[in-house]
């Protein structure tokens, strides 16, 4: 027998860890752009679990590569090869132009990966990070995650420096005979949707190159055409020399990698990082089927222009609350001169569900397959409110 919304609150309540902040629905099903809760309730989903669902909730061809891989072969450990495993790193590391891929099961565990591989690879201990980044929760992951209510209670941990987003110099000043390598995001997510200034990347590449210190670039949240290109990197044209990736990987099943350079990777030699289920049949197998669906339907295409189209139509509203809309692609932020915890409360009574982040800005990062009709009732919606 089903439950209903408040018996499902009840057992979150008792039996589960209290980390997250809920907003009050339960969420039922989905399908495209669109979920359903418990009372039959739909919304325009706006969130797509974070940057998740980029193909949209329950594509048709990933819920079949989920059915016919596992009745054939789910897991089994990176003891033995899988055809899964092979033809996925092969199309990753073409894709990504980069040369070897770790896989692993999420974002933090791929920043955890990359950073033990540059300590690894260099012999130095600190890293250099940048002010408002998000990496991840786990312990090397929190290291380089700046919010202060997110590292101290779990102080000391691995060394990091900390420097301005969008300052290149301060990466130059800041490195040392100690310096491992410089992890940044390439448009800060978490911080509110922060775009640097073109030539950003390309600096901290030179200055990473002068140096000898390892570029390393967290497209977590950026990747599989999230900012209008395959990867947020390629709007500068540069190459990292350690490179993460998660999130919109798996088309909704938990999925992450790394991936390096062939000099860079050569430094893990056997036993040195494993995961039990990183890599397996059954999430190789949605990864590629996922791929395939933003290749077919041209989803890359689709979030540059449809994020061009969500930018216009938030700025026409003119309204004096809003002090600025920026964005590549579909990974659009809207900074108010007010808090939006409220905002986002009143357009979910409206069906459509939106995230607040740094307190002030509006996250628009939905499935990349979003119709324009959609998009029109998500700002009319904004605009009501």
């Amino acid at each position: 027998m089903a439950l209903n919304y408040d018996e499902i609150v009840g057992k979150f309540d008792k039996y589960i860890f209290n980390t997250y902040t809920r907003q009050p629905i339960a969420i039922k099903k989905a399908c495209g752009a669109v979920v359903t809760d418990v009372n039959g309730k739909e919304y325009i989903d706006c969130v797509a679990g974070i940057a998740v669902n980029n193909v949209g909730h329950c594509h048709p061809a990933v819920v079949e590569a989920i059915k016919r891989q596992s009745e054939q072969l789910i897991h089994v450990y990176n003891l033995y090869y899988t055809e899964q495993q092979a033809l996925l790193a092969e199309g990753l590391v073409n894709l990504t132009e980069m040369d070897r891929i770790f896989f692993c099961n999420s974002g933090a565990e791929a920043v955890e990966g990359a950073l033990k591989l540059a300590r690894k690879a260099t012999g130095k201990k600190v890293f250099i990070a940048t002010e408002h980044a998000f990496h991840g929760r786990t312990r090397g992951a929190l290291s380089v995650t700046h919010k202060e209510k997110y590292r101290k209670p779990f102080e000391p941990l691995a060394p990091a420096v900390f420097v301005p987003y969008n300052d290149a110099g301060a990466i130059r000043e800041a490195i040392t005979n100690d310096t491992a390598g410089v992890i940044l995001e390439p448009v800060q997510g978490e911080a509110g949707v922060i775009i640097p200034d073109d030539g950003y990347l390309g600096e901290i590449r030179e200055i990473c190159d002068e140096t000898g210190t390892l570029m390393i670039l967290d497209e977590v949240q950026t990747g599989f055409g999230r900012t209008g290109k395959w990867f947020a990197r390629e709007h500068s044209g540069i190459k990292p020399d350690i490179m993460t990736l998660a999130k919109a990987m798996g088309g909704g099943f938990p999925m992450g990698a790394k991936l390096a350079r062939e000099d860079v990777a050569a430094n893990f030699g056997r036993g040195d990082h494993a995961s039990t289920f990183g890599g397996n049949a059954l999430s190789c197998a949605v990864a590629l089927s996922n791929i395939e669906v933003i290749k077919k339907e041209k989803l890359v295409a689709k979030a540059s222009d449809l994020g061009a189209y969500l930018m216009e139509e938030l700025k026409a509203l003119d309204k004096d609350y809003v002090k600025e809309v920026r964005g590549k692609g579909l990974m659009v932020g809207m900074e108010l001169s007010i808090k939006c915890e409220d905002i986002v409360a009143k357009a979910r009574e409206c069906g459509v569900l939106l995230n607040c982040t740094s307190d002030s800005v509006l996250r628009f990062v939905p499935p990349l397959m979003i119709s324009k009709e959609q998009l029109d009732t998500v700002v009319g919606v904004i605009n009501e409110i």
